[in-house]
């Protein structure tokens, strides 16, 4: 990993004249991003997010058109990610914890698999979007709300990524408004691996939602701005904890092709049986694009993001927020070469979450020791080889640290044996460090 990290840093110190933000000239050719007024006849630079290139962006897709456009109306959508990654520590169980991005050491896998169709006729829009693969069974499967009554199950929801239906008001910049399944608006990064700079999500990702079901409406004052307030059953979930649902609110503004800034907003009663107790989180993002050469073979392009998070609980039966609360960051810097077809991102991350009420369970049973204190770090390094826009070859080391027992050790969490269902004497085997090596082939269209 560290000569990853020197040659960044190196290329970094090159470039330093480069170090300003660079107006981007209209209408570059950049996607257009979900909701927006797509099939209106509005021109590119009055449809918003879509009057300069943003596909360098962090958690934005990298294509900048696409094979699979039917008509005015009908776009499709496939996704593949594959990966091997094997930890340092080497459980017999080939079992990871600590993240909701990979599960499985020393394994070819599918992590996740994905078609879709979305639509826009006559100011209808949708879109239905199925998945299949190892990652749902580190996301959706974890979803406890499905049990509070009947008639609700991960069974029946958990191969759907994205399902909604709504209506596009054309005024001014445009007006959604939407019901279903989403990707979650909060954080920096996409739930879609191949649409982020490093291949394992950060930390601060990896605490928070992938997906939300409930209502949300986007509204678009200029073709720079959008503010979207959210109303959702719950946090992650599928159904309701408790009898109030959760609000939220998202905030994008791209002053510049190469400047984007984000702020969300969440609060809700995420806990079971306990309606009183109420959670609050915040994440803002920063995106920088500070040199842009894209017919360069050398360095072609570098920019950095920064997402910062800030949550707490308090009310009801637990600690007080001054003990229960989540803190964490996420800094990448991302170069590209030989006009973007070649990039190496470094990121560096904490996070800490006093009561552990966001952390990833790293045993079936919960942390083995009886502390309540969760303080992680770590470094990642990744390259990409991006041949197309649609097609990745991916190489990542990532290390991380925690102050308590987090990562799976040689020995697993599963069971003497590493089956479950053996019976016997069994402590899991858990970590306080791990180095995850990853190769990754993602395919996006």
């Amino acid at each position: 990993m560290l000569p990853l990290i020197t040659a960044t840093l190196l290329a970094s110190l090159h470039a330093a004249d480069t170090l300003r933000i660079r107006p981007e000239a209209p209408d570059s050719g950049g996607p257009r991003t979900t909701g927006t007024t797509a099939g209106t006849d509005t021109t590119a630079s009055e449809v918003p997010f879509a009057w300069a290139d943003f596909t360098w962006m962090n958690g934005q897709s990298r294509q900048r058109s696409t094979l699979l456009q039917f008509g005015a109306s009908i776009t499709g959508s496939l996704y593949l990610d594959t990966y091997f990654a094997l930890s340092s520590n080497r459980p017999r169980d080939n079992t990871l914890t600590g993240s909701a991005t990979i599960g499985r050491s020393g394994e070819f896998q599918i992590n996740l698999a994905s078609v879709g169709v979305s639509w826009n006729h006559q100011n209808v829009i949708g879109r239905i979007e199925l998945q299949t693969g190892n990652m749902l069974d580190i996301v959706q499967d974890l979803d406890g709300s499905v049990h509070r009554g009947r008639n609700l199950s991960t069974a029946n929801l958990r191969n759907i990524r994205q399902a909604s239906v709504g209506y596009h008001v054309d005024k001014g910049h445009g007006f959604d408004i939407e019901a279903g399944i989403f990707s979650s608006y909060i954080g920096l990064e996409s739930y879609l691996l191949a649409e982020n700079w490093n291949y394992n999500h950060a930390l601060v990702s990896d605490f928070t939602p992938f997906y939300l079901q409930g209502v949300r409406a986007s509204f678009y004052p200029t073709a720079k701005l959008k503010l979207e307030p959210w109303i959702m059953n719950g946090f992650q979930t599928f159904g309701r904890w408790n009898a109030m649902p959760s609000v939220g609110f998202s905030t994008h503004y791209r002053p510049t092709g190469s400047l984007g800034l984000i702020a969300n907003l969440y609060y809700g009663a995420d806990q079971r049986g306990n309606p009183a107790r109420r959670r609050f989180h915040h994440d803002h993002s920063v995106l920088v694009r500070y040199l842009d050469r894209p017919a360069s073979h050398g360095v072609s392009k570098m920019a950095f993001s920064l997402n910062n998070h800030y949550g707490f609980e308090r009310g009801g039966d637990g600690p007080s927020s001054a003990n229960a609360y989540m803190a964490g960051t996420s800094f990448t810097n991302r170069i590209w070469f030989d006009r973007d077809r070649l990039a190496i991102a470094v990121r560096g991350e904490v996070i800490t979450n006093p009561s552990r009420y966001l952390a990833l369970a790293p045993t079936p049973v919960g942390f083995v020791d009886d502390g309540t204190s969760l303080n992680v770090r770590g470094l990642t390094a990744t390259i990409d080889l991006m041949p197309t826009d649609f097609f990745t070859v991916r190489g990542e080391v990532m290390t991380r640290a925690s102050d308590v027992p987090f990562f799976a050790g040689p020995g697993g969490t599963t069971s003497a044996d590493g089956y479950q269902g053996t019976v016997g004497d069994f402590v899991p085997d858990v970590r306080r460090a791990q180095t995850l090596f990853a190769l990754a082939i993602n395919f996006r269209l």
